[in-house]
């Protein structure tokens, strides 16, 4: 399943995507988690130190090599110069699965280990010198997006995206690539800001969004945060001893995260499981599409010089029972 957390900059939405990455990999889950974030902090908050986390390939530069692999043999798609990233898969494109080896992982994942288990993390990369002026981030989270348009994931698998902060998720189709969206918001008129414009935005795509209510002080802070979102107040997370010491590179082992922080996350994991249930493989391919034609007209079919809707197979839906290995 596929998992994003969302919100303000500064709301937290890093740390507690990092502590479900954990709480998952404790579980034995398979995983790969993916910073997304024009702030690149995941792997920090995984317990990579700052050579490490700066050594992480950055999916953005790889973006020949994953258009390559991901066009595979399909027929519709005449050359890795034509797909923008909203290009849908069809007959003939290889596919993402969560625990395979394949070229897009061994450029752009590496591997790191938990207590419990190991997770595969990969980057976008971070905004550099020769970017600006000349690049908007979401030329760089274009290549997330094109591996979940390609991704065919099970119920007891998980990618986890820290995304970028604010509504700015909302510039590409990548928002509707999720069976669950947690957005992470602190018990202020501004916490709550993002959440309205989510809500807003996706109210017309049947996005799962549940709202999680961080620094939370007391009952006081919980009854603004009901009053404020209602019933899409999934849980509420307070200080943390475990995470101020993380936080300063002293970090305990896992197990030792306060008691109410192991169910807080545990509710995520069955919010997350609960929703996955209820995914529409048929209409979960109907946006992708919905999302290129789009995308195709407003300025993809100007900057490749092709039709980008003959890419489009009308008698492809991405699903479980196309997740057959092809070859390479």
């Amino acid at each position: 399943m596929k998992i994003a957390f969302v919100g303000k900059g500064g709301s937290g939405k890093t740390t507690l995507s990092s502590l479900f990455i954990r709480h998952l990999a404790a579980h034995e889950a398979p995983v790969v988690a993916v910073d997304a974030d024009i702030n690149q902090h995941l792997g920090a908050a995984l317990g990579l130190d700052e050579a490490e986390a700066a050594a992480l390939p950055a999916m953005g530069a790889q973006l020949p090599l994953i258009k390559e692999y991901l066009r595979g043999s399909n027929p519709r798609i005449t050359s890795a110069d034509t797909m923008i990233k909203t290009t849908p898969p069809g007959e003939g494109s290889q596919l993402l699965r969560i625990r395979e080896d394949n070229p897009v992982y061994e450029a752009c994942a590496r591997t790191v280990r938990l207590d419990g288990g190991d997770i595969r993390l990969m980057a976008t990369g971070p905004f550099t010198e020769n970017d600006l002026g000349v690049a908007c981030y979401h030329s760089k989270v274009g290549a997330v997006e094109l591996c979940l348009n390609h991704l065919v994931d099970g119920p007891d698998e998980y990618v986890v995206v820290d995304m970028t902060a604010g509504s700015d998720s909302f510039a590409s189709g990548m928002f509707t690539r999720f069976d669950m969206t947690f957005l992470v918001a602190e018990p202020t008129r501004k916490g709550v800001s993002v959440y309205r414009q989510y809500k807003e935005y996706a109210r017309d795509f049947g996005v799962t969004l549940k709202v999680v209510g961080n620094k939370v002080l007391g009952q006081d802070d919980v009854d603004f945060l009901r009053e404020e979102v209602g019933d899409d107040l999934l849980v509420t997370v307070g200080q943390s001893p475990w995470v101020r010491a993380m936080e300063k590179g002293r970090p305990a082992r896992f197990d030792e995260l306060e008691a109410e922080n192991h169910l807080s996350l545990q509710t995520l994991r069955n919010a997350a499981e609960e929703s996955y249930g209820n995914r529409d493989w048929e209409r979960y391919t109907r946006q992708m599409v919905h999302f290129h034609l789009k995308n195709a007209e407003s300025w993809g079919n100007a900057k490749t010089g092709a039709d980008l809707a003959a890419q489009v197979d009308p008698a492809f839906v991405l699903g479980e029972r196309s997740a057959v290995p092809q070859p390479s």
